[in-house]
């Protein structure tokens, strides 16, 4: 069984790809940039498949320039930027550029909701305030501005979610993350049936949620290729970036960080 961990980000300006030994030290690492688009005041976009192929150059260049031993490669974990909305079809086709975390262009479908089901409603689910960078209010604008991309989404995936389907073919929500849907539960870690309807968001449109560091599938054969990997490398769930960049500081405990 291989010793090595790989852990990559899927940051709001590049990827970052790195090795780590049994005792977390970094053997090679690398970075890919990929852009953001501004496509009108409030928006701000990017295209998932730029994140993909960022990871295949990043991975690549870093095993080329360290020359490891891929087949020490014992899984792989994927951090990301917080509340995307990437909407893919049942092939895990990507039918548009996903909004992130900073985009408001849902600011009014935010103002109506509130109004409608108001703040402590949606609060004592999901813990979080309803507003429009989160993942719920551009799911919302999907549905009311884009209703054909709405229609023929199968699942809408965040940032890490998408790249553990590109490398996996599975689709996932880790907890973590989860939360950015204000339907997720917090105190049972499900997704909240009741809420989701009053919002209008089809249950169906969110994938399975799991565990952070549960392995949910393999790399694909034609996703190894892509990256210069050997396909079977497990893969976990992975999470939001700043959960596991706390969790990699070694901030574990409650007190630890303010």
């Amino acid at each position: 069984m291989g010793k090595l961990l790989m852990g990559m980000d899927i940051g709001t300006s590049a990827c970052k790809a790195a090795l780590f030994d049994p005792e977390g030290n970094v053997m090679c690492q690398s970075t890919e940039e990929y852009p953001v688009c501004y496509p009108a005041p409030g928006c701000a976009e990017q295209n998932p498949l730029e994140w993909w192929e960022a990871v295949c150059r990043a991975v690549q260049g870093m095993i080329n320039a360290s020359r490891v031993d891929v087949r020490q490669i014992a899984g792989i974990g994927v951090a990301g930027q917080s509340w995307s909305a990437i909407p893919v079809d049942r092939q895990g086709h990507v039918l548009c550029n996903t909004p992130i975390w900073m985009d408001t262009r849902s600011g009014e479908i935010c103002r109506e909701v509130l109004e409608r089901l108001g703040y402590e409603r949606i609060f004592q689910v999901c813990g979080n305030p309803f507003e429009p960078t989160y993942t719920t209010p551009k799911i919302l604008w999907f549905r009311e501005q884009r209703p054909e991309i709405f229609q023929n989404t199968f699942q809408f995936l965040q940032s890490n979610s998408y790249i553990v389907y590109r490398l996996t073919g599975v689709f996932t929500q880790d907890l973590s993350q989860g939360y950015g849907l204000h339907v997720f539960h917090m105190k049972n870690g499900q997704w909240d049936e009741k809420l989701s309807g009053e919002l209008g968001i089809p249950l169906e449109k969110l994938p399975e949620l799991f565990p952070c560091d549960k392995v949910v599938g393999e790399v694909t054969r034609e996703a190894g290729e892509a990256m210069g990997l050997p396909s079977g490398i497990p893969v976990v769930a992975g999470g939001l970036d700043a959960a596991c960049g706390a969790l990699g500081a070694g901030v574990i405990y409650p007190g630890q960080t303010q």
